[in-house]
């Protein structure tokens, strides 16, 4: 199909061919179906259309399925009758068997390249929603941010945002005056789910190198789009962690892609798999958010396509604006599973042949209700789609495959090596250790005046003229900045004590072993 991208077909019983047209692709879409009943290739041959046609890809692989898209399917393999019977039956004449370019990620570096992001880019809204923060302690970690930037310390990973937030409690008396209460309870509740977040793997997520969006965005020589893969079967261990990172992509892309309007084709298609997690317990604020993206990055010539259980785990708002669907057989058992369908097939157009609620039930695997924006981004009649057999792999790669396709990237050694600069963590620490050494001083200085006092009194040192007052070896000039604060604050605390308190340092067991 000219212009498009061809997803299926009929024959007796079925509608016409289906394509999805490129230059209606960045309207959005949804791909929705019972488990078990053809989504993963739905996902497949999309994702094959658009490399085809040059548009890069990112997608979550959350049962591993979609790696064999870097391999060519089998024409020896036990799917290879089924799949030419089905190509000629659809009008698929050029079906074809071949792998396409495949780039691994895994935010464990596991099974693919490592993706990062640094706490300052993800923001205190979207680490809010990852950590499950009441408002006040929402207050306090965006407190935290503004005071970071002020003072120009960077938040890059975990322990920068750590070390602030002992800094921020510590010094709550000052603070306060200018930013509002800052309760202690608070500031701990908020590092317990830091320390969470740590134990869960959020550590090997925050840091440098940071993913650079323009490495989701390229094309191979052959000019095929790059189809970019995320591991997600550990990550959804954590679906908090798995939704905010995907929510936190497609932020970074609105935020850094120029308006395009209408393009010929994408710059870039996401898949959004098992988009329920966005949605479940997320706070208004977050919705919007959401909803706000999905408006507006269609205009950065971006695709959103969510891929669901159920149309109904997608809020209305954000549902009326995915005009591609795909829907899989959905199955009703329950009062709420026959609304849900009944829901379901009222947001398509009406088709008189069937009756959609009824067909929605009786499709099988390898079909689905198909409707696609047609001319002047008008969404289709609905239609009993045969969906087309996909040309590469069905199913995972081997490991042995996977690790060798990661070592012949181009991307490898970019981001396998982390970085540790220097931050808010490492900036503390000086403060700490200068001011611990400040204190060290004045602990001496006052010391030698008192002995020399004692001696004073004692006649061993009188000579006529000499002053009997004692000079205060300390200023008390107000600190110019927080960072002097801070050392004023910790001067104050360790004036007066031993030697031995002195040397186990400030902050306690904030950086030991770090």
């Amino acid at each position: 199909m000219e212009n498009a991208i061809f997803v299926g077909g009929g024959g007796e019983g079925y509608g016409t061919k289906q394509g999805l047209l490129l230059n209606y692709a960045n309207r959005h879409g949804l791909i929705a179906g019972a488990t078990g009943t053809g989504k993963t290739v739905t996902l497949q041959i999309l994702a094959e259309g658009f490399s085809a046609a040059g548009v890069p890809v990112f997608m979550s692989d959350v049962k591993g399925d979609l790696s064999g898209l870097a391999m060519p399917g089998d024409p020896l393999g036990k799917l290879h009758v089924p799949f030419t019977e089905r190509a000629a039956k659809i009008g698929f004449d050029d079906f074809t068997y071949q792998a396409f370019p495949v780039t691994y990620w895994d935010m464990f570096a596991e099974q693919g390249h490592p993706v990062r992001t640094t706490v300052a880019e993800m923001g205190p809204l979207l680490l809010s929603r990852l950590l499950e923060l009441t408002e006040a302690q929402e207050g306090i970690l965006n407190i935290a941010f503004r005071m970071a930037d002020e003072q120009g310390m960077a938040l890059l990973d975990l322990k920068d945002l750590q070390a602030f937030l002992v800094w921020l409690g510590e010094n709550r008396a000052e603070v306060s005056l200018r930013y509002g209460n800052i309760a202690v309870a608070s500031v701990g509740a908020i590092q317990r789910r830091l320390m969470v977040l740590e134990n869960q793997g959020g550590a090997h997520f925050f840091g440098e190198p940071a993913l650079e969006l323009a490495d989701l965005m390229r094309c191979d020589a052959d000019g095929r789009g790059m189809v970019n893969i995320l591991a997600a079967d550990k990550l959804m261990h954590s679906p908090r962690l798995y939704a905010t990172f995907l929510l936190w992509l497609l932020s970074e892309l609105f935020e850094t892609l120029p308006e395009v309007g209408d393009p010929e084709k994408p710059k870039l298609v996401f898949f959004f798999d098992e988009a329920h997690l966005l949605f479940n317990d997320a706070p208004k604020a977050l919705v919007e958010k959401v909803e706000q993206v999905a408006r507006l990055i269609r205009s950065k010539g971006v695709g959103v396509y969510f891929i669901t259980q159920s149309p109904g785990d997608v809020p209305d708002t954000i549902l009326g604006q995915l005009g591609n669907r795909v829907q899989h057989a959905l199955r009703a058992f329950t009062g709420k599973d026959q609304q849900e369908l009944r829901r379901a097939a009222q947001t398509y157009r009406t088709n008189p042949r069937f009756d959609t609620e009824t067909t929605i039930r009786e499709v099988g695997v390898g079909e689905a209700l198909t409707s696609l924006l047609e001319r002047k981004g008008i969404p289709g009649v609905v239609e009993r789609t045969l969906i087309r057999p996909p040309s590469s792999q069905v199913g995972p790669v081997t490991a042995a495959q996977r690790s060798t396709l990661i070592r012949t990237s181009d991307l490898f050694g970019k981001y396998e090596t982390p970085l540790d600069r220097d931050s808010a963590y490492e900036a503390l620490q000086r403060i700490a250790e200068e001011a611990a050494k400040e204190a060290e001083e004045a602990a001496a200085a006052e010391a030698q005046a008192a002995e020399e006092e004692r001696e004073f009194k004692a006649a061993r040192r009188y000579q006529p003229g000499t002053s009997t007052s004692r000079r205060s070896t300390s200023s008390r000039r107000e600190p110019d900045s927080l960072g002097e604060a801070f050392g004023q604050a910790v001067l104050k605390e360790l004036k007066g004590t031993t030697g031995k308190r002195i040397v186990r340092g400030i902050l306690g067991s904030l950086f030991r072993g770090r």
